[in-house]
């Protein structure tokens, strides 16, 4: 307890000069004025607050310390005709071990890493020992996404995704085999995976079908399948969903590890006033498409609900280590 000042013979504390002991045990101020006494006392009380945000701080700091984040810039695509950076998250143990080999995820919209949590997602994941560890290529898009992002084997029916072949074999034809020589990496089809949320998981997913050879894990996060060719497209039935569809022409299962989620927020549009909106039902019927040429839903195919998630890195930052753990599991 601090009183007012009453002997000015007292011991002063060894603490805080300013503050004076007396025989009964309380501590007296020594001349301090009300406002200075309001800001001492304010800072003892704050002052554990914030020696523990100065350790979480640290520990933080040290946790994303041990994934080291590579910028490889100016990687420049002959088949887009432009160029932009990666990002490779590399584990742990990378420097430490010179024959080690690791699997190895590529992320789409990598620009929006730090949206989705991707460092400190993979620090605390390493850190509790939940995934192997894992390199991890984050892509970014640019102005151009609407076009690069899509289905390789036609646009839609707006006209989007006119490159998406081109961004297709800039991504398994110029990055691959660039990470592949940089970085040590498993190349075993089983132990590379593609992923991607909205558009670019719609990207991710057709590529994974269309690249079988490279690519045995696909993760999908709120995936744009609501895409349909035009009227006058020759290459896919028009008027229907192009993914479902790429499925069924292939009619057989391939050795493709799939992870899909969709929010039931991620939209509020519900084309048949069936109670069910698109995104869920797009993903629903990808889903038995898949089932009909031998994919066991919750075996090969595992699909997560987010009830109340919404089409944003706040529902997906949350999922995302689920995904994680299931695709690269100990």
């Amino acid at each position: 307890m601090i009183r007012n000042w009453v002997d000015s013979n007292a011991p002063i504390n060894p603490i805080n000069p300013h503050l004076l002991c007396q025989p009964d045990g309380a501590i007296y101020n020594r001349g301090m004025t009300l406002p200075a006494q309001i800001v001492f006392i304010t800072a003892v009380l704050l002052s554990p607050l914030y020696l523990l945000y100065r350790l979480n701080r640290r520990r933080r700091q040290q946790l994303l310390a041990a994934v080291q984040v590579v910028e490889i810039e100016d990687v420049t695509s002959q088949h887009l005709e432009n160029s932009r950076s990666l990002y490779v998250y590399l584990p742990p143990d990378y420097g430490g071990q010179s024959e080690r080999r690791y699997p190895v995820l590529y992320l789409n919209d990598g620009q929006d890493r730090h949206q989705l949590k991707l460092h400190e997602t993979l620090a605390r994941l390493y850190n509790r020992r939940l995934i192997e560890p894992i390199i991890v290529i984050a892509i970014p898009t640019n102005e151009d996404r609407v076009q690069e992002y899509g289905t390789a084997v036609a646009p839609n029916a707006q006209g989007f995704g006119k490159k998406a072949d081109q961004y297709s074999q800039f991504l398994t034809a110029e990055i691959m085999p660039l990470i592949n020589e940089q970085y040590r990496t498993k190349t075993m089809v089983e132990e590379t995976a593609i992923a991607g949320m909205s558009l670019g998981g719609l990207s991710a997913f057709d590529i994974a079908w269309n690249y079988p050879d490279l690519f045995g894990i696909v993760g999908v996060f709120s995936g744009s399948f609501w895409w349909r060719p035009a009227e006058d497209e020759t290459r896919v039935p028009p008027n229907k969903l192009i993914m479902p569809q790429l499925v069924l022409q292939e009619s057989r299962k391939l050795k493709l590890r799939i992870w899909l989620e969709a929010a039931t927020r991620d939209e509020t549009a519900d084309r048949d006033n069936n109670g069910v909106i698109d995104a869920i039902q797009d993903t629903r019927e990808l889903i038995e498409a898949l089932v009909s040429v031998g994919y066991k839903e919750g075996e090969d195919v595992v699909y997560v609900e987010v009830e109340g998630g919404r089409h944003n890195y706040e529902t997906w930052s949350k999922i995302f280590p689920d995904f994680l753990r299931w695709a690269f599991p100990v």
